[in-house]
């Protein structure tokens, strides 16, 4: 994994909010240009009732650009 400043993780339960994960993923990068993505994860866990899914987003902000 390459080196990372920081972590963002998305997670929910919620069935409709499992289908706007992805928008909302989407969403926080656009409102964060200043952090470029070195890696990300996607786990799901589910018992009897519940299916969970996280997306795990690494990051560090990005090199200024040299003039």
């Amino acid at each position: 994994m390459a080196s990372f400043t920081g972590v963002k993780v998305f997670s929910t339960t919620l069935a409709r909010n499992r289908e706007a994960m992805g928008e909302n993923v989407g969403r926080w990068l656009a409102e964060h240009p200043e952090l470029e993505v070195v890696d990300r994860e996607v786990r799901q866990s589910s018992d009897k009732a519940f299916h969970c899914l996280t997306i795990v987003v690494f990051y560090r902000e990005r090199e200024p650009e040299r003039s």
